[in-house]
């Protein structure tokens, strides 16, 4: 049986459109919103059994990836997040690089010699690297059009993958790949899907909106915290409101603050663009994690709010 596991964003879904575009196969798929990492928890498979492992980090599955490997499970795992020690086992490959200007989409590319690379510079978009996804593209001379076309559906892809549940999505992550797959163009999906492109931008369009008209709840110079309210498409919102105020303010750390569904808040953090580090180790003082430059907490009781926002300070005052 061959499983594919995927983050649910476009960085995700993009590796996985690339690679199964050079290697087409039937797979059963995991996946799941943006912040569902323990995905390896949910795979059963036996001895013989092959698994992709796609833009989630090895250090939040390490168990079940031990688990799995110990079962004389094959498991070929690609990332750019935080993953500690990486386990050594023949039934192990992993291309891990957690540079803050990577992405799992743009390691695809290399370990494809760049044959889908439109898809790769749509996932680089969706992950806020703009300028590592135009330096991608400039082997494929596409004009300044071509390319915005790129930015939005990458953005919109990731935007669709935020929530705290299926039911705060417009596509389930699973089902939104099955509709792209297949595709080895983006701009083939976007003549061929219009409906689906118009909906994910008209929400997208609507939400920010609503985002925008929002103030911080704590700022300084090189901070500030956004509390958003409990609506869906707040939860919606959350990393792509974030990835726009880092674009806005790019010497300016971004904390967005929304609840989720355990009575207490989720937090995605971005660090400046001018100086993209830290948020991983940020993020991981409250049980959370991510990389360098964008990471997230699941869940914070209320009452600790206060300790991140004087730690979010800290780390960079």
């Amino acid at each position: 049986m061959n499983i594919d596991v995927f983050n649910g964003d476009a960085d995700g879904i993009c590796a996985l459109l690339q690679l199964r575009l050079a290697f087409p196969l039937e797979s059963k798929l995991i996946t799941g919103v943006k912040r569902e990492i323990d995905l390896l928890g949910r795979v059963s498979a036996e001895a013989g059994d092959q698994v992709v492992v796609l833009d989630v980090s090895l250090d939040k599955n390490r168990l079940p990836l031990a688990e799995l490997l110990n079962k004389s499970v094959s498991i070929f795992y690609m990332d750019h997040h935080y993953a500690g020690e990486i386990p050594i086992h023949p039934g192990l490959t992993s291309l891990i690089n957690t540079d803050a200007n990577v992405c799992t989409s743009l390691l695809m590319d290399v370990y494809l010699k760049q044959r889908f690379t439109e898809w790769a510079v749509t996932g680089a978009f969706g992950d806020n690297l703009d300028t590592a996804a135009r330096e991608a593209a400039k082997s494929l001379n596409l004009t300044a059009q071509e390319l915005l076309q790129l930015k939005q559906l990458g953005i919109c892809i990731n935007y669709n993958a935020y929530g705290t549940c299926i039911d705060d999505l417009y596509f389930a992550p699973d089902e939104l790949y099955r509709l792209l797959d297949g595709y080895i163009s983006p701009f083939d999906f976007i003549r061929d899907k219009t409906e689906v492109c118009q909906q994910l931008i008209n929400g997208y369009n609507e939400d920010m909106d609503l985002a925008g008209k929002v103030k911080a709840a704590y700022k300084t110079d090189s901070t500030a915290v956004y509390i958003l309210p409990d609506e869906k498409w707040a939860r919606r919102v959350a990393g792509v409101w974030g990835n726009e105020l880092a674009n806005q303010y790019p010497d300016r750390a971004h904390a967005i603050v929304s609840y989720n569904r355990q009575g207490g808040y989720q937090i995605s953090v971005r660090a400046p663009l001018d100086n993209k580090v830290g948020a991983d180790e940020l993020c991981a003082l409250f049980s959370g994690g991510g990389r360098k430059a964008a990471a997230g907490i699941n869940h914070i009781p209320y009452q600790q709010l206060t300790n991140f926002v004087a730690a979010f300070k800290i780390q960079y005052k």
